[in-house]
């Protein structure tokens, strides 16, 4: 989907919180099939509605939500909802618990993007910043993000 901002076309993909992989993504055909690859990462659980600043944006949160850290210092924010299906804990941590966490090896579709772009999350209110060059991911669940290049490289094994 398209808009116009200032007078420039901007590419906007909202989250459907519908289980599977969004048309916009799957029947692109420079879309790739690519597998989240084992990392360690650390975690806290949002004890209240706040906000995450990431590179992308800012992302609000709600109690319980997950705010991740990566190996190389980006945050992130998973939904409840969600996270217990992307993320175990690391003994002897407990899932549920703060602390060290292990990324699940699980199947995503990505988009490389050559322009700007944005992304609307579930919550209809955060919104992120991608630009040419980044991922748009599809996470299967209803969900987008964007990834650069480097983090993606890093995350992800392309497996089709």
């Amino acid at each position: 989907m398209s808009h116009s901002r200032a007078g420039t076309a901007d590419l906007l993909f909202r989250s459907s919180t519908q289980p599977g992989f969004s048309a916009a993504v799957s029947t692109h055909p420079k879309r790739v099939l690519a597998r989240k690859l084992a990392g360690e990462v650390q975690v806290q659980f949002a004890s209240a509605a706040d906000t995450v600043g990431t590179p992308e944006g800012i992302v609000h949160t709600r109690s319980g939500d997950a705010i991740v850290t990566g190996a190389t210092g980006d945050r992130w924010v998973i939904p409840r909802e969600h996270f217990a299906g992307k993320y175990r804990a690391v003994p002897p941590i407990v899932d549920g618990q703060p602390g060290r966490y292990v990324s699940l090896p699980n199947s995503i579709m990505a988009l490389p993007m050559s322009a700007p772009f944005e992304v609307l999350l579930a919550d209809g209110v955060s919104r992120l910043q991608g630009q040419a060059g980044h991922w748009l991911v599809d996470y299967g669940d209803g969900s987008f993000g964007i990834v650069s290049p480097p983090i993606f490289a890093t995350t992800y094994e392309i497996v089709g």
